[in-house]
This record gives C-alpha cells, structure tokens and sequence, in this order.
C-alpha cells in the first residue's frame, strides 16, 4: 500500500470498525501465510489453507480500497 493510503488508514481506524476489522484480518492472513510459506513441503490440507487464506486475503483488500476509494479527495 502507498504511503498515503497508510495514512488515510491510519486517520479511518478509530472511527470505522469495518475498516479496523478488516485490516486486522488482513494482518493475520499475512502472518499465518509467512508461516506456512516458511514450510518447506505443504500437505494437502495446508495447501488448500493457503489457497483459501490467500483469497480471503484479496476480497478483504478491495474491501479496504473500497472504503478508502469513499474518502479520498
């Protein structure tokens, strides 16, 4: 993300639940991606985990360019 949108990020969070609900799902899909992309081999059920995370990861970041798309000038 561009500086700028950190900082309209930043400036949304305290007022906008959705906003903070979604960026704190998108951190954890990060941290638990990293985690499983540290694996040197993925069984099946953790691929399909990654698959599924990695989704969820990108429909939760257009809704954040959503949100933000709403209040930029």
């Amino acid at each position: 993300m561009e500086a700028q949108d950190e900082a309209l990020i930043a400036r949304l969070l305290p007022e906008n639940q959705e906003l903070r609900q979604l960026v704190e799902s998108h951190r954890n899909f990060e941290k638990r991606l990293d985690e499983l992309n540290k694996l040197l081999h993925l069984n099946l059920d953790e691929e399909q985990e990654r698959k599924t995370i990695q989704k969820a990861k990108l429909k939760g970041k257009d809704q954040i360019e959503r949100i933000l798309a709403q209040h930029r000038n």
